[in-house]
């Protein structure tokens, strides 16, 4: 952290929940740390899951797959968005009975265009809706020998997980676990070439999985203020009455107090001459300090829900979608001129992708289609956020 600022990266670690070597701790204190995940557990369920992995993948694509040694680890958003590249066919797959809680599928388009070519016995398939249901089904069936495993323990009764729903999308669009989860990495082998299937499940999740598996995680020690020992330490500046000093007369600084760790006599009652500060003072020594642990909520969980409550009231709203092909100028004498057969030239070459504009506004750009005989787009790049903005200014 630079003197008297704090970094983006550092802004976006605290939100994530990404420890900064301290960052998490204000005036002295820290927030309470996630439970530790069993990763040794897992790993050996994972590797119980890999061959029945390679199973599925063989039996639908009929090529020689195999699943090395799976990997896995507990990490945040950003160490996965870190390990994948810039777009991913994402598949959520969240547990709804049984388990609650997020769980993700990722792969490369690279992966996934290799098994809908081998599925659909296609050369170079696009990814779109036909392909991406592939996709899904792999990871259905994957996640449904999962549960199948998992329901052989007799701990998640009635274990099910949501429909398989495949996505290609930029991977700062993924919705991820929140705080640490479990990321299983698979490196999976299909027809000689080499390809990573990445799994993430929240830590809860992760946690009941170990525990229903012989496992669990143990919490982390409570932190406590800094420094903070009142128990052993005196209070500096504090002067108090020694034993034997009737009067109240204050004891040199630094000299311990006779008897300390022995109730004094008469405590109930008011000692003669002591005045009835010193007595106070006296008596907040023999008091263990309540000191508790601070706890922060999550930044990111409480902006999300806010978000996406807001979004929520004009999800219904209809917006204008306009597919742009070219522009081109004119002067008035020519568009007076213009007659039927004439050609008007426009700025967009053959082949070049046409614009996508929501209320005039360019999101995003395409390739024209022809769908039952009316046209269509298929979208090929959603625009960064900052060109949006920059058209509207």
């Amino acid at each position: 952290m630079s003197e008297g600022s704090i970094s983006q990266e550092e802004i976006d670690a605290l939100l994530s929940g990404v420890d900064m070597g301290g960052l998490g701790a204000v005036g002295g204190f820290a927030s309470k740390p996630e439970a530790t995940i069993d990763v040794a557990t897992l790993t050996k369920f994972a590797e119980t899951m890999k061959d029945k992995l390679a199973g599925i993948i063989n039996t639908m694509t009929q090529k020689e797959v195999s699943v090395g040694t799976p990997v896995v680890e507990s990490l945040a958003r950003d160490q996965l968005l870190a390990k994948v590249p810039e777009v991913v066919i994402s598949v959520l797959t969240d547990f709804t009975s049984g388990l609650t809680g997020d769980h993700l599928f990722l792969l490369s388009t690279e992966f996934a265009t290799k098994l809908v070519s081998l599925i659909n016995q296609e050369e170079s398939p696009s990814m779109d809706d036909m392909a991406l249901s592939v996709i899904s089904e792999v990871i259905s069936s994957h996640s449904g020998a999962e549960i199948t495993e998992l329901s052989g323990t007799g701990k998640f009764p009635g274990l099910a997980t949501q429909p398989a729903e495949a996505v290609n999308q930029p991977k700062a669009m993924v919705r991820m676990p929140q705080g640490t989860f479990a990321l299983f990495t698979y490196p999976v082998t299909v027809d000689g070439e080499a390809y990573t299937l990445w799994e993430a499940v929240s830590n809860s999740v992760a946690d009941n999985i170990a525990k229903a598996l012989g496992g669990g995680t143990q919490e982390a020690p409570a932190a406590s203020m800094a420094g903070a020992n009142f128990s052993q330490q005196p209070l500096m500046g504090a002067q108090v009455p020694p034993a034997g000093n009737p009067m109240g007369m204050a004891a040199p600084m630094g000299q311990p107090m006779m008897g300390m760790g022995q109730p004094m006599m008469g405590m109930g009652q008011p000692m003669m001459g002591m005045p009835g500060q010193q007595m106070n003072m006296m008596s907040s020594f023999q008091q263990t300090p309540n000191v508790q642990s601070l706890q922060f909520p999550n930044l990111q969980q409480g902006l999300m829900g806010a978000e996406q409550q807001n979004i929520g009231l004009i999800m219904d709203v209809f917006m204008e979608m306009t597919v742009e092909l070219g522009r081109c100028k004119k002067t008035i004498k020519e568009i007076l001129g213009l007659g039927e057969g004439t050609i008007i030239e426009l700025d967009k070459l053959a082949g070049e992708p046409v614009d996508i504009l929501v209320n005039h506004k360019p999101i995003a750009k395409g390739e024209v289609v022809v769908i039952d005989e009316n046209f269509g787009v298929r979208v090929t790049e959603i625009l960064p956020a900052i060109e949006h903005v920059a058209s509207s200014i």
